[in-house]
Order: C-alpha cells, then structure tokens, then sequence
C-alpha cells in the first residue's frame, strides 16, 4: 500500500463548506492546507536488499525476546518493504500481518506538538504562553513556556523510571495526566530553554494546556489537527479505559519478567489490554504500519502547516544529550536523525520507531512487540534498515536522489546484538 496524497480539511467545518457549494453548484477552491507525498515507484524493494532488512528485523526480535514485528520501509525510487514478521506470541501460531494495529509510543509526541502549532496557527494560543496559565499546581514553571514543553527545553524531569513498575504491574490503571507528571516534577529540575531533555512530564503537561484552552480532549484535539487532515483512519488516542490496540486485529504486546541477571526469556506477559493513560499526549497513540509511515512522512515534510510557516518547528535543534553525535539532534517533539526527522520509545509491550526524510521521503517505520529494551532498539532498528535501505538501486526509469545517512547499518547492528537480552533458541 503506497502513502497516498492527502488534503487537509477540517473536520466538520469544511464539510459543510462542501455542502453548501455542492448544493449551489459552485466549485470548492483548493484548501489552505494538502499533502502531496513524493511519488512512490510501484514496485517490491530488491530481493537482496529485502532479505538484509528481514534478517535485521529477525535479529532484532531475537535480541529483545520479541514474537513479532510489523515493519515498512519506503524507497521512493526503488519499491517498497511493508511486511509482519513472526507469530503474535510464544505458544500462539497467529501470524503477524501487517493490517494489526499497535501502540506508537513517543511518536504520540509529534502529533501533540502538531496540535500545539495547529492552534497557534489559527489563532487559539501563543507558542510563548507560561505553563501555570492553564496547568495547576506549577507556579514554579512561570518562565517555561508551551513551546517548552514541546521542543524539551523545559528542565523538566522523566516519570518513567518511578512510575514503570505501576505500568507493568497494573496497565489497566487509569492515570490522571498531571498525578503521572508529578514524577517528573518531582525530579531535579534541568537546564532550561537551552538544553534539551527528555521529559514525558512536559508532553503530559502539554496536552493538558491544549485541553484547556481549547475545550476539547486530546482524543478530539488529535483528531482534528492530525488524524482526519491526513487522513489516518487507523491512527487514535484511545479513551483511558484498558483496552486492546484498536482497529481489530491488533498485535499482542508483551514483557519480560526481569529476574536475577537479566531477564526471563521463556515468560513473556501480556500487556496487550491496557490503559491509553499511561502515555496520553506522550505516548499513548494507537495505529498500524501504513498510517505510521504516512503519517510520519507528512509530519516530516510538515504538511500540517502553510509553507513557509513561523517559526520554523525544526529550525533550531538542540543536541539530543551531552555525548550525543552532532548529527542526532531534538526539538519540536522529535529527533532529528542525519537528515531524518521522526521518534522512537515504549511504552509497555510495544516499542516503535518511525523516521522519513523529508526532502526525498524515504521512509522507515517498525514496532517490535516486545518492550523490555526500551525505545533505543526500535531506534537502533530502524537506523540499521534506513541505512540498508538508503542504498537500494533505482529501479528501471527512476533515479536515485543524493542521499545518504551519517552511519551505516553494522554500526547498529552491532549495537543492537551487544545489548541483546535473549538469544536465540538452541537449535534440536
């Protein structure tokens, strides 16, 4: 299935507007906004460059103890890998295909800060407006402002290493937004404005200012700024109560009981059905393989926004951490990867990666589901197929743009066999 072209309408407003000059027999001028990807080559990428990226895959699942994968890499002048690799569980001969849904993760991040801009374009908030103006109970944030929160510069801390074992423990937990913040609140708090951090706290935050000010939840906010533009019928933020991944089927998602020095590979638990709150506006979207890709090209390419728009969301990056390489950089709710623009990271059961870069729209997205490594395999991943797959030939009548990445695909090959936690079954 290719990423087809899009416009962005809004909802229930341009509707009417149809409506009423169909009726009147009038014709409907081209909307303000529309996504026009890059043309696709109808074509499977090479068989030799689709079994290196299987076999990636492959050893990507063996290394987190994960059943299966649902993976798509975009080539746009060589074909195309959209596939499901594995079985949904151990024990569970149900093949994974590539229509089941999953939860994204931290690309949830992009689409709450595609909120955040959508509403300062038309009008609704300030990029600038202080935090404590519409989140209680954090008067000491009066200098961090939303686009903050958006971009990490807040200094605000991490709840994730407080609050991982209620996830794991109890995933049908209902969260309220600002009580799972209150982990990250709590922590020392970091550099601010200048100095990016990694902090679910301040995109937890965020959704809750954008509710507030607009009166709407962040289920309708997503929606209407992100899924219905683009057209992604199989991307949501579901309500907070425990649920499995919607649209049916979706693919089960598990983690590893850690025991002592390591973890047990042969007892996967199922963490399938649980509550969206654990992620809300930082993690806590659903989708499937298609929409991700899709949706992570357009935002890539910024196709939520006027041409030319200001400010600039990924203008000014910061360096992702103090040791990170000058080629992976932050800011506007995502990772700037090389000359690609995406998210990675877990949420428990899943862990997703989606990347596409935006002048050629060569396309990596992938979700192992299995979470006990983190979001840092799923990244790893997906880098190990954007530099296989960067290297693809043209097919006949194409031609391959300049194009090329800041690593190579054995570097992270590499790193992902030396933090396995699993291996793979003695053979009989």
């Amino acid at each position: 299935m290719h990423l087809r072209s899009s416009r962005r309408l809004r909802a229930a407003v341009g509707g009417a507007v149809a409506l009423v000059l169909a009726l009147t027999g009038c014709s409907a001028s081209e909307p303000e906004f529309s996504y026009t990807p890059p043309k696709q080559v109808d074509a499977k990428l090479p068989d030799d460059v689709a079994t290196q990226l299987q076999t990636a895959v492959e050893n990507a699942m063996v290394a987190t103890g994960s059943s299966g994968a649902i993976v798509g890499v975009w080539v746009p002048w060589s074909g195309e890998w959209v596939t499901g690799l594995g079985t949904q569980a151990a024990g569970d001969d149900t093949k994974v295909t590539t229509d089941m849904s999953f939860r994204v993760g931290a690309v949830t991040r992009m689409m709450t800060c595609d909120v955040l801009y959508g509403m300062a374009d038309d009008g609704k908030v300030k990029l600038d407006a202080p935090v404590p103006k519409y989140v209680s109970g954090v008067a000491d944030l009066s200098d961090i402002t939303l686009l903050d929160l958006c971009n990490g510069t807040s200094g605000v801390g991490s709840s994730e290493s407080a609050a991982k074992p209620y996830w794991l423990n109890t995933p049908d937990r209902e969260w309220a937004p600002l009580q799972l913040a209150s982990f990250g609140l709590g922590v020392q708090r970091g550099a601010a404005h200048t100095t990016y951090r990694d902090s679910d706290a301040g995109y937890l935050m965020l959704g809750l200012a954008l509710e507030r000010i607009s009166g709407e939840s962040a289920a309708q906010l997503i929606s209407k700024y992100v899924t219905t533009p683009l057209e992604l019928n199989s991307t949501s933020l579901p309500s907070p109560a425990a649920a499995v991944p919607k649209p049916a089927p979706a693919l089960k998602g598990a983690f590893l009981p850690a025991v002592e020095g390591g973890y047990d590979c042969t007892a996967p638990v199922d963490v399938t059905k649980s509550s969206s709150s654990i992620g809300f506006t930082n993690s806590g979207a659903v989708s499937t393989i298609t929409d991700l890709g899709r949706y992570v090209q357009a935002e890539a390419r910024q196709a939520l926004r006027k041409k030319n728009a200001t400010p600039a969301r990924y203008g000014a990056p910061l360096p992702s951490g103090p040791k990170a390489a000058s080629w992976y950089q932050a800011t506007g709710g995502a990772y700037l990867v090389g000359s690609m623009i995406g998210q990675h990271g877990w949420v428990p059961g899943y862990a997703t990666a989606a990347y596409s870069d935006p002048e050629t729209g060569f396309t990596v997205a992938v979700t192992l589901n299995n979470s006990s490594t983190g979001g840092g395999t799923a990244a790893y991943l997906a880098w190990e197929l954007a530099a296989i797959a960067s290297k693809a030939p043209a097919a006949k009548g194409q031609t391959a743009p300049e194009f090329g990445l800041p690593f190579t695909a054995e570097q992270y090959g590499q790193t992902i066999a030396d933090g396995a936690i699993c291996k793979a079954p003695a053979a009989k």
